[in-house]
């Protein structure tokens, strides 16, 4: 949201609900428009979820603004020997004193769309957030058949890996058994061209 727009919200005693693009904001005691027509369409296109956004943005400007004060009140000097001046000192308490302003009409809007939320969704039933997910599996054969799936699968591979340990450690042997033989070869050979040199 543009720091120069604010949404201004007004909940009248008829439960109308109007919302409106205006700089700076309303308090929100009532709301004048010079297009009636167009309130009355504001009025209804307005849902729970458009609050839901209306209070998001209020809550990032109560943020922005409680930011912006103490920053102010960071960059004040208290008067212990500095030089004063008194413009300066007017300027920044009246800045002060607006973004206070500004932070309590906010907090009376977050207010009045909490409110207004909490009454549109007053006749719903509560939903289990597991509903809310958009794929559950309600089914605990299909769970259990899956398991199973799974550790048969994990069985056959483990079987696998097995046999092929087996047929490794066969070969290591056989191989082995060749080396011995090709050693003990090599050996007599070297013993036999020794003796006859």
């Amino acid at each position: 949201m543009s720091s120069g727009k604010h949404v201004t919200v007004c909940i009248r005693q008829s439960t109308s609900f109007a919302v409106s693009m205006t700089t700076p904001p309303l308090a929100p005691g009532c709301m004048t428009s010079q297009f009636p027509g167009q309130q009355a369409q504001a009025a209804r296109d307005v849902n729970t979820a458009s609050l839901c956004r209306i209070g998001q943005e209020t809550v990032q400007d109560i943020v922005l603004r409680t930011m912006e004060i103490f920053q102010l009140l960071r960059n004040m000097q208290l008067p212990n020997g500095v030089t004063y001046h008194p413009t300066t000192h007017q300027d920044r308490l009246g800045k002060l004193q607006e973004h206070l302003r500004m932070l309590s009409v906010l907090f009376r809007k977050l207010r009045l769309v909490y409110d207004k939320c909490i009454e549109n969704c007053a006749g719903l039933e509560p939903v289990p957030p597991e509903q809310l997910i958009p794929y559950v599996e309600d089914d605990s054969s299909k769970l259990d058949e899956r398991s199973a799936n799974q550790m048969r699968s994990t069985s056959e591979e483990r079987r696998e890996v097995l046999e092929v340990n087996k047929k490794l450690r066969q070969k290591n042997q056989q191989l082995k058994q060749i080396m011995d033989q090709l050693r003990n070869l090599i050996w007599e050979i070297n013993s036999m061209l020794a003796v006859r040199s």
